[in-house]
C-alpha cells in the first residue's frame, strides 16, 4: 500500500480557493449555460472537487444518456437506477448549443453505462459528438466512453469516422482491486480490450486512460497496471486521489502525498506514455486539452503540471 498520511482528514494540499471577480462570474455564467439547455454534468453528478476552477474558466464535463447509471460502483456518486429513461432525442442538439454559446475551444463528453440498451448506448453517444461537430467544427472533442459491455461492434460503430481526438475510458483502479472497487460488470480485462480495440480501429486518435490512488493499491499494484495499460496502446494517462463521495462508499485507505504522484508519473513517462498528468487534485478530465497539447508537443497557458 502506499504511503498514508492522516487517512480520517484531508491533507493540506487539498485546500481549494474558491473563484472571485471575473472567475465567479465566468462560473455564474457556465452554470447558467447548463441549467438552460438541462445538461448533466460530470462535474456536478460526481461532486468533483475542481468544479469551481473548471466553470470559472468557461468549461465543463458534459455527461450524455442521463444522470443516473446502470452500474453501481463503490467509488462512484451517480446515482444508479436499473432500467432508467430512453435518452433524450434533442439531447444532441442541446449540447451543441451549449458549447456553441460557452465558446469552447475543447470540449469533454463522458456517458452513464447504458446497459440497458443493446448498443450499450453508442448510437446515442455518436448523434452528440456528430451534433457538436456539425456546430463547432472548431471546438477539440474527448469521448469519455464506458466499456460496452464490451459490443466491439457498437464500439466500431462509434469510432469510424467520429470526429474526435480522444478515446478514453478509465480502468479507475488497479487490476487486484477491481473486484471489490467496481460494479461486477466493469472486469479489468473488458476495460483494457475496449481500449486497445479503439486504438486498432482508429490509430490516428489519442486514448486515454484514468487511475485513482488511495483505495489500497500497491505501488508494483501500479506499475503492472501502467505496463497493462501500455500493452493496449494507451497513449494518455491521469492519476488522482480518490475521495469517498460519503458513507457507504469505499473507504479511503490513504493520502499519497504529492512527491508520490510526481514519482509516480515519471516512472509511467519511462514505460512509454505519451504525456500524463498525476496529482491529488488531477480528475480523468480535469484541464484535458494541456495534455492533449503535451502529447502533440506543445505547451498551453494551464496550472496542471503535465510529464511528457
Amino acid at each position: 500500500m502506499l504511503a498514508n498520511d492522516k487517512p480520517n482528514r484531508l491533507p493540506e494540499w487539498f485546500k481549494v480557493t474558491l473563484p472571485s471577480g471575473d472567475t465567479m462570474r465566468r462560473y455564474k455564467s457556465t452554470t447558467a449555460s447548463v441549467k438552460e439547455n438541462k445538461l448533466h454534468t460530470v462535474c456536478e453528478e460526481a461532486r468533483c472537487p475542481n468544479i469551481h476552477d473548471c466553470w470559472g474558466r468557461g468549461t465543463a464535463t458534459f455527461m450524455v444518456a442521463g444522470k443516473a447509471c446502470t452500474r453501481g460502483c463503490r467509488f462512484c456518486a451517480v446515482d444508479t437506477i436499473r432500467i432508467p429513461p430512453p435518452p433524450e432525442e434533442d439531447e444532441p442538439g442541446k449540447l451543441a448549443e451549449a458549447i456553441k454559446s460557452m465558446g469552447l475551444a475543447y470540449s469533454v463528453i463522458t456517458v452513464v453505462n447504458r446497459d440497458d440498451l443493446e448498443d450499450g448506448g453508442a448510437s446515442h453517444y455518436r448523434k452528440c459528438l456528430d451534433e457538436v461537430h456539425k456546430m463547432n467544427p472548431d471546438t477539440g472533442l474527448e469521448l469519455l466512453c464506458s466499456d460496452l459491455s464490451g459490443n466491439l461492434e457498437a464500439l466500431e460503430s462509434l469510432l469510424e469516422n467520429a470526429p474526435l481526438e480522444v478515446f478514453a475510458h478509465n480502468v479507475e483502479t488497479v487490476r487486484r482491486l477491481t473486484p471489490r472497487v467496481r460494479d461486477p460488470r466493469a472486469t479489468f480485462d473488458q476495460s483494457l480490450m475496449i481500449l486497445s480495440k479503439a486504438k486498432e480501429l482508429r490509430s490516428d486518435l489519442l486514448t486515454k486512460s484514468s487511475i485513482m490512488l488511495g483505495l489500497g493499491e500497491s505501488e508494483d499494484d501500479l506499475i503492472e497496471t501502467f505496463q497493462s495499460l501500455r500493452d493496449a496502446k494507451v497513449d494518455l494517462l491521469t492519476l488522482g486521489q480518490y475521495l469517498a463521495p460519503g458513507p457507504g462508499y469505499h473507504p479511503v485507505v490513504s493520502f499519497p502525498k504529492p512527491e508520490t504522484f510526481d514519482r509516480l508519473a515519471h516512472i509511467a513517462k519511462t514505460m512509454g506514455f505519451k504525456a500524463i498528468a498525476s496529482g491529488p487534485m488531477v480528475r480523468s478530465s480535469y484541464r484535458a486539452e494541456s495534455l492533449v497539447a503535451a502529447a502533440n508537443g506543445q505547451t498551453i497557458d494551464s496550472e496542471l503540471k503535465v510529464v511528457a
